[in-house]
């Protein structure tokens, strides 16, 4: 099993898709760095040597930010906007849609679980 940037990467996957286990890094950011480190994308990650791992470790410290690093900038980018009070800070805030989705019905994954109705309300009684 490969550790590269503080992930552990499943052994039995093809390399292409065990770098995609690493936050900041997609299918086609994966394939672009295995071929720049000239290694075959359909390799296992088990059968990936020291060196090839070596390599692909100096490629991403290389290239950009990634796993910890892009964590905090999107974290510190959110926190900015809630605490200038713009309306996409204020949605962050209140855990609602920030891209202008609609809310009325739907939403369900930031909203959260349907609150009930309201309990107390008694029948009339003849």
């Amino acid at each position: 099993m490969a550790r590269i940037v503080g992930v552990d990467l499943p052994g039995r996957k093809r390399a292409a898709i065990g770098l995609t286990y690493i936050y900041g890094i997609g299918n086609t950011r994966a394939l672009s760095i295995l071929h720049r480190c000239e290694i075959d994308a359909n390799k296992r990650v088990s059968d990936l040597t020291e060196e090839e791992i070596n390599r692909i470790r100096m490629m991403l410290e290389s290239e950009g930010s990634i796993e910890g690093d892009l964590r905090k900038e999107t974290s510190m980018n959110i926190k900015r906007l809630m605490e200038m009070g713009s309306y996409r800070g204020l949605r962050h805030r209140r855990g609602l849609p920030a891209r202008g989705q609609r809310t009325h019905t739907n939403a369900r994954t930031r909203k959260g679980p349907r609150k009930g109705t309201v309990a107390g309300k008694k029948k009339v009684g003849k």
